[in-house]
């Protein structure tokens, strides 16, 4: 058996075990793909990420990323989670104060702020965008269990698990969906995430919801989604409907307090939030 760093940090949260948990193996690169599946559903979280030496020479690190059994060339609170392990592990960043994680999308630039406990990556850019199909539209609305009519507007700002935003007309509409995959006409995995605005002058802008399917398993709901956020940021900052720094909050109807932090420098969207070390300890592998 050889033991291997773990971790396992809550991403996100506004106080301790408010956010949402990513499982991290340090020193994976002799675990073969069928041995991280393993690994990963065991753990039984959203997403388990595998840190392996970098091929890039510009990367600190390299990442594999699984959810549950299958592999994801993106999450967003994952990579701020990795990076915390990674710095708790003993990690020193070749630049001071900044990360770049390799990974499926190619390099994602992190931030950390002095303390190390808040943490911000860059949006990588959308792997696919525009108007979301009619019939894939009209799946989504049955599984949200809206009327057409509730839909502000829709589009994909899938930037690595595949999202359909759906922008509903304020957060108490969000908070309401109840969703079925099951009233869907077609099978396959599925990622939603719903987003409205916040009328009631509280200082956070927007509540976000997201949804997933493995395959044809029942929908999960995210406590609190990096990615997810990375995209609803890009495409509600280019459609004009909101501005920058905002703060979105996720979990609310999971029992979790999440708050991301939506920032733009010389371009780029940064995701951000705390990340605290829930559990550290080893794992033993095969």
């Amino acid at each position: 058996m050889t033991s291997r760093a773990f971790r396992q940090i809550d991403v996100f949260g506004s106080g301790p075990f408010t956010g949402n948990p990513v499982a991290v193996v340090l020193g994976a690169d002799d675990l073969d793909t069928e041995a991280m599946k393993r690994i990963s559903a065991w753990t039984n979280l959203s997403e388990c990420m595998f840190v392996l030496e970098p091929t890039d020479p510009a990367a600190d690190y390299r990442v594999r990323i699984f959810s549950l059994t299958t592999e994801l060339p993106f999450a967003g609170h994952p990579t701020l989670g990795t990076a915390c392990a990674w710095l708790d592990a003993g990690g020193v960043p070749a630049t001071p104060g900044r990360l770049v994680q390799e990974c499926g999308v190619g390099l994602v630039p992190l931030r950390v702020d002095a303390d190390g406990t808040t943490l911000a990556f860059a949006a990588p850019a959308l792997i696919r965008g525009g108007e979301v199909e009619a019939d894939v539209l009209a799946d989504v609305v049955a599984i949200l269990g809206i009327d057409a009519a509730d839909v502000v507007t829709a589009e994909w700002i899938d930037n690595g698990p595949g999202w359909i935003g759906v922008l509903l007309r304020d957060a108490e509409a969000v908070l309401a969906v109840a969703p079925d995959r099951s009233r869907a006409s077609r099978t396959g995995a599925w990622s939603i995430g719903v987003v409205g605005p916040h009328t009631d002058g509280r200082p956070e802008a927007i509540e976000v919801r997201g949804f997933f399917s493995d395959g044809d398993s029942p929908l999960i709901e995210d406590p609190v989604t990096g990615s997810l956020n990375a995209s609803i940021a890009q495409w509600l900052l280019r459609t004009e409907r909101v501005r920058t720094p905002y703060t979105a909050i996720q979990g609310t109807r999971v029992g979790r307090d999440g708050r991301v932090q939506i920032t733009q420098d010389d371009g780029d969207v940064w995701v951000g939030g705390t990340t605290t070390v829930a559990v550290s300890g080893h794992i033993e592998t095969a």
